[in-house]
């Protein structure tokens, strides 16, 4: 289903992209070396993070017209996922190794450029 003109998903899209601060090849490359192993710890066992990294993919390589029910979904979790562990977060946070990793696999690099607030 494409959302043409949907104000909602507008303002979703202009979040995604906000909250989303690696390039597509930057999230693959992440994605394809960061595979689980001894320090991978998913921050919510019931949320798989490569999975919706996957997802956060899919979206960058579309353009907004193109987008399904799922991409907007993807996009709303990827958005709620990105707040909830960047607000209130110590300031050491940024050292925390698996903190700023399991961000990075939905595409968000804390240490990266942030996003200007137009």
């Amino acid at each position: 289903m494409a959302h043409r003109s949907d104000p909602e998903v507008d303002l979703l899209w202009e979040e995604f992209h906000g909250v989303v601060n690696m390039t597509s090849a930057e999230l693959r490359s992440w994605l394809l070396t960061s595979a689980p192993g001894e320090n991978a710890s998913p921050a919510d066992p019931d949320l798989d993070v490569q999975e919706l990294g996957r997802g956060v993919l899919h979206v960058l390589g579309k353009c907004k017209v193109d987008l399904t029910d799922e991409d907007v979904e993807v996009m709303r979790r990827v958005v709620d996922f990105v707040r909830e562990r960047v607000v209130g977060a110590p300031a050491v946070a940024a050292r925390d190794d698996r903190w700023r990793h399991t961000l990075m696999s939905v595409g968000h690099d804390p240490l990266g450029p942030v996003p200007s607030g137009d």
